[in-house]
């Protein structure tokens, strides 16, 4: 028999997509409504920029930065829609990679959440990856243009 495990955590990437606002709520109001809990992960880019050391220092610090503010700026909008205090991740590589290795990390990760995208472009990069490899993590797609009413009443 297994280990009880605790309340059911719901990962949602942060970037600065639309699709992102949909996905936060989504799994703001599924956590809120079982009794869960909400993962940020937002993934510090690095340009492929290595000429100077110096230069790649502050490049480095302005990427975290700037990883830092939509991260907290998404755990402000998870605390004051549901009072949950989310747990908050930022990693340096590209997202698809920071993802990977955070659901190798962290076992207690119940479901990730995602929103499609609704440009021309296609679903976005997470849902395609997730769509065509076999992971080992449920995931939830939530459709990218759904308004606030319309995730409240399914979450």
């Amino acid at each position: 028999m297994s280990a009880p495990r605790g309340p059911r955590k719901f990962l949602v990437v942060i970037d600065k997509t639309r699709e992102c606002a949909v996905a936060l709520r989504f799994a703001t109001r599924r956590a809120q409504h079982t009794g869960g809990r909400v993962t940020l992960l937002c993934a510090a880019t690095l340009p492929d920029f290595q000429q100077w050391r110096g230069v790649e220092e502050i490049m480095r610090d302005e990427a975290y930065a700037d990883a830092e503010i939509l991260v907290l700026d998404a755990a402000k909008v998870v605390n004051d829609l549901s009072g949950i205090v989310p747990e908050l991740v930022i990693r340096y590589g590209h997202t698809t990679e920071c993802l990977g290795q955070l659901l190798k990390e962290d076992p207690d990760i119940s479901i990730l959440v995602l929103a499609s995208g609704i440009a021309k472009e296609g679903p976005g990069p997470l849902v395609s990856m997730f769509g065509t490899a076999v992971q080992a993590i449920p995931v939830t797609i939530v459709p990218g243009n759904f308004t606030d009413e319309q995730i409240d009443a399914l979450a």
